[in-house]
This record gives C-alpha cells, structure tokens and sequence, in this order.
C-alpha cells in the first residue's frame, strides 16, 4: 500500500510535517509550566512564601489549563488552529507579565494560575488536531507523540535558562522576560498551523484526484461520549497516570538538591525533561504497533514500580547522582507517555470532527490529577516534617501514587472500543 507521502504532492505532503513541526514548537514555549520547580525555590526565597502556597500557582495553572481546554477545543473546531494559538500566546504573556509586577499571592494565582492556564490551553488544544488531520490512522500515536513532545521537551533549556536568569534578574524581571518571549513565539508560530484543504482524506490525494476517498471516520459530538462509561473509564485513567506523574515533576528539583546539590539539581529536571519528551514519541509509536491499551497497560505497570524504587533513592542523602537522574528520566518518560496515549484514544474512538472540545473534555482528568495529586504530596511531604520543620520525606506520597497506578493498570483491562452498532449510528 502507498505511504502518505506517495500518494501526495510534495507540496501538500510537506504541509504535514510543517503543521507538526509548528504545534512542537508551540508545545516547546509552553511548556513553561513544568519549570515551576525551579521557579518555585526562588519564591520561596525572596517572597516568603511557605507550605502548599509554593504549589498552588503551579496546581491552579494545571486546573484551569485543563478545563480550558474545553472552551479550546470548542474554538480550535470552530475557528481553526491559527486564531485559537494566537490567543493562547497573547494570555500566558499577559499572565507573566502581571506576575512581573508583584509578589502577592493572589496575582501570582491570577497571573500564573488562571491567565496563563488559559493561555496553556488554547495554545496546547490548537497543537495536535490540525498535524493529526494530515496523516493517516496509522501514523496516529507517532503524530501525536512528536507534537505533544514539545511540552515534555521544555525543561531542557527552561531548567537552566530558568535559572540563569532568576539568578541574574530575580524572580518579578525572569517572569517579564519569558513572558515576552514565549508571546513571541506562539503567536509567531501559530501562523503556520493550517488544516487541510476541504475534501481531503489522509493517505488519498486531495478532492479531484483519481484515489477514491475513504470513508469519514466516527464522529461522535461531546454530548454523546458524556454518556459512554468509556469515556469515565478513560478519565479516571488518565487521572491517575497523568497526576501520580506530576506529584514527582512538581518536586523534582527539590528532591534532587539533598542528592545532586542547589547548582546542579536542575540537571534531573532536565534530564526527566528529556524523558518526559522521548517517552511521547516513544508510547505514540509502540501504540501504533501493539494498539493503545496494551501499551497504556505497560506505561502504568511500570510507572507504579518507578514510584517504589524512588523511595530509598530520595530517602537516602548518599545516594549517587546517576541513579536520582536515571529514575528521573524513566518516571519523566512513563508520565509522557500518557499524553501521546490519551489524545490517539479520542481520535480513535470519536473521530476527528470535534477532535478539539473531544480531548478538551477528557483532558480535564489531566488537570484535576495535577491539581489534587501534587497538593496532596506537598501535604504528605509537610506532615513527615519534625516538629521543629526540618526532615521531611517523600515516602508516603509514592507509595499512594504506586497503589493508585496499580489501580489503573486494572482498569485498562476494561477498555473497550463502542459497539459497531453504536458507532455506525453516529457516523
């Protein structure tokens, strides 16, 4: 059978690869978020601030970044990737910018947690739809892997641009400066996010060729998968995959300086970072040959044992730094995995049409996970603390998240796609 790339102009067929290779780069600027551990350490120093404060920025940034989302999605369908992701640069500047100009918490909630959440997602929701809609079904999960890997990639320069920066500049003139910047960038690449040309069929020429057009895929509207319990199923998965994940990326830089030391510990944000991304491409990949659940199944097993070894390797103050960094980067890739995992789900099972508001939905149980989860591992974490408020230990937050991750291991036992009379109806 002929490859996409065959059966296509080389115009049309490179059109692909460039969407791809814009919404990484969108994913890239973006994923910002996950340098809050770094961020996080100099709050804590020139503000002030103590306790689950230190998260709340980061775990309301993930809340709302998840459930806007669905307002994304409904957008990105309607009105298309270019206009979505431009509005989503145009917000996280906005909320950096506001963030530059005081300490005060409840700005910081503001500016962080609600304007750049929003932003995050309007920019994250525009990404995969169009790149997903020039390929093929059997290029799915490689597709989605390569853009989503872009977010996961981001702590490799953040990590120590970040601290760079917040070394030079502090911490109010580091949030001016990338809020320039990624605003920038987004908007700027947002230009080239285009989806195909009406009539076309991935895999077939465009309308008017000789290839015969293939049939459309399922289309399933948001109201519908609201009342599949395969739909739960999948959220409640993805809660614990994607939360019990963000526990450990929210803290990592923290756990790593009683191992590596402050000037080096952002080298396992980075190298987690790394594996964050591979683990993307890698799970989209494997899941394209050995199908979704069993890969998913795979990603959660191992992702649960992860959670157990780290225990003595964070517990122990001599442990060598090679071992901290190498379990960083395995917990980075099986928490990536799910979000190659996730998005390839919805296109399979409901199609491409409301693709946007589809994954919307779903991908809240991305940002409730990192929303609970990780609070609750910084309450685990204060209430190990001794009396006085030195020590603290990690223990009891990765043994709730390996049980957690055993649980969704189960479950994916469960999945199952609709029932073809089902599907057909709503095709």
């Amino acid at each position: 059978m002929a490859n996409h790339t065959d059966t296509l102009p080389p115009s049309v067929a490179n059109r692909g690869w460039i969407v791809t290779l814009a919404g990484l780069g969108i994913n890239l600027a973006l994923g910002i978020l996950y340098a809050w551990s770094i961020t996080k350490g100099a709050i804590e120093k020139d503000f002030g601030w103590k306790g689950a404060q230190l998260n709340d920025p980061y775990a309301l940034c993930c809340l709302v970044f998840a459930f806007a989302m669905i307002l994304a999605g409904r957008c990105q369908d309607r009105f298309g990737p270019r206009l979505t992701a431009s509005m989503g640069g145009l917000l996280v500047g906005v909320g950096f910018l506001l963030c530059s100009t005081t300490n005060s918490y409840a700005v910081w909630l503001l500016g962080f947690g609600v304007l750049a959440g929003i932003g995050i997602g309007f920019g994250y929701s525009s990404a995969t739809p169009p790149a997903l809609k020039w390929f093929p079904p059997a290029k799915t999960g490689l597709i989605a892997g390569l853009v989503v890997a872009g977010f996961g990639l981001a702590p490799v320069y953040l990590a120590p641009t970040s601290e760079q920066l917040l070394r030079h500049f502090g911490v109010q003139k580091t949030m001016l400066i990338l809020g320039i910047a990624f605003t920038a960038i987004v908007c700027g690449l947002a230009q080239l996010l285009v989806n195909p040309p009406a009539g076309f069929v991935a895999g077939t020429k465009p309308a008017g060729g000789n290839a015969p057009a293939k049939p459309a895929a399922v289309n399933v509207p948001p109201s519908q998968i609201l009342r599949s319990p395969l739909f739960y199923l999948l959220w409640v998965i993805y809660f614990i995959g994607a939360g019990a994940g963000l526990m450990v990326i929210g803290s990592i830089n923290g756990m790593a300086k009683k191992s590596m030391g402050v000037d080096y510990a952002f080298i396992a944000v980075a190298v987690m970072a790394i594996g964050n991304a591979g683990g993307r491409v890698l799970a989209g990949t494997l899941s394209d040959k050995i199908g979704r659940r069993w890969t998913l199944c795979l990603v959660l097993t191992i992702q649960a044992t992860l959670m157990l070894v780290a225990i003595p390797v964070t517990a122990s103050k001599d442990m060598a730094a090679v071992v901290i960094v190498l379990l960083a980067a395995c917990i980075g890739a099986n928490y990536g995995a799910n979000l190659a995992l996730f998005p390839s789900y919805t296109k399979d099972l409901w199609g491409l049409k409301t693709f946007g508001m589809n994954y919307g939905v779903l991908f809240t149980a991305w940002g409730v996970g990192g929303f609970v989860l990780p609070r609750v591992q910084q309450m685990l974490y204060e209430a190990s603390k001794n009396a006085d408020g030195t020590g603290g230990s990690y223990m009891s937050s990765f043994i709730v998240a390996s049980v957690l991750l055993l649980v969704g291991t189960a479950m994916t036992f469960l999945i199952k796609p609709p029932q073809p009379k089902l599907a057909a109806a709503l095709a």
